[in-house]
């Protein structure tokens, strides 16, 4: 996450952590279904508007960093340095991306997830939403001419990369894997340039 510079934005980056930490905790303390957006508000000492100001809903809490996700990843397309391979500089991210889900910290939270239809939902439609921003991004790079298709098929692989390798036995191994592939399919649509 970007560290805000000036004092109103540090404000208002600490008041939303701080709603997002309380939430997950009651989450995990009493299961996702039997918090509402009340029982956060009041244990964070916000008001409920205050919290929508920073979560657009209850799902949201849980993914309080879906944005900056979405932002390394695309980040990742595009500020490769010039000459850098593409599929190479997705597959450092998703491994870098993996290993923080993976940590033992995270397990608490992948099983509220999967115990909860409506953040299972969420989180599907939340990959798909990135999957449209890398397809943009790579879209977008003059250096990479492949049309609209080739970029959102290997946008869901490496969104798909990530999911699948979370859930595998040994995550890094199933990134490489994964990516081996996926850098075979990158290869099919651009056979004259290494991209």
């Amino acid at each position: 996450m970007t560290v805000p510079s000036g004092r109103r934005e540090r404000k208002k980056a600490a008041t939303r952590q701080k709603i997002a930490d309380t939430a997950l905790r009651l989450f995990l303390e009493r299961g996702y279904d039997a918090v509402g957006i009340r029982d956060v508000a009041a244990e964070a000492d916000v008001a409920v508007t205050t919290l929508f100001s920073h979560f657009a809903s209850k799902e949201a809490l849980v993914f309080e960093r879906d944005d900056d996700f979405e932002q390394r990843l695309t980040q990742a397309a595009t500020g490769r340095a010039p000459h850098e391979p593409l599929i190479p500089a997705l597959q450092r991210e998703i491994q870098a991306l993996v290993r923080h889900c993976t940590a033992d910290s995270a397990a608490p939270i992948w099983r509220l997830i999967d115990e909860s239809p409506a953040l299972r939902e969420y989180e599907e439609s939340m990959r798909l939403r990135h999957a449209e921003s890398l397809a943009t991004a790579i879209a977008a790079d003059p250096g990479l001419p492949q049309t609209t298709t080739a970029c959102r098929t290997i946008a869901r692989f490496v969104i798909d990369a990530y999911s699948l390798s979370r859930e595998a036995a040994d995550p890094e191994a199933a990134v490489d894997e994964i990516f081996r592939m996926i850098e075979a399919a990158w290869a099919v649509t651009c056979p004259t340039r290494r991209a």
